[in-house]
């Protein structure tokens, strides 16, 4: 299935906050937009529904929470439920990324920009965005993930 070249909206699903990034496949870029709060069991649609307006994005990817074994777990479950109501809700394909090592990545490049002046303790809510970027990132790599062309 083809789908059309546009923005892609990623999430860094949490049980607090979810991290969002934007990108696009033809540049194969990313970069974090912000963080959403998330109270127990419910996720802010408001919010979610400002970002689906302003950026029109084509399809969505979340990344998805495994064990390091690779086997799931509660959280995936978690992932997986809001990826569905991301689906039903817009109507777009939602895509789904292997997130085991994006906290670490994220933590990493956290404390590089601190260590740059680029950022402060904080900004460590933004984390979670950081996170959302590398999980769309690491999609775009994957060429098995593109949206196809044919």
């Amino acid at each position: 299935m083809t789908e059309p070249a546009g923005y892609l909206l990623a999430f860094d699903v949490g049980t607090r906050m979810h991290g969002v990034a934007i990108g696009h496949p033809l540049t194969g870029t990313a970069r974090a937009l912000t963080t959403i709060p998330v109270n127990p069991g419910k996720f802010d649609w408001r919010m979610i529904d400002a970002l689906v307006k302003e950026w029109q994005p084509q399809a969505f990817v979340i990344g998805l929470p495994l064990a390091l074994d690779g086997s799931e777990q509660a959280m995936t479950r978690h992932a997986r439920t809001f990826g569905e109501q991301l689906r039903q809700r817009y109507n777009r394909i939602v895509h789904e990324s292997d997130e085991r090592f994006t906290s670490k990545e994220a933590g990493r490049r956290f404390a590089e920009q601190r260590a740059q002046g680029k950022a402060k303790r904080k900004h460590g809510a933004d984390i979670d965005a950081l996170a959302a970027q590398i999980i769309l990132e690491s999609w775009f790599a994957d060429p098995i993930h593109r949206p196809s062309s044919s």
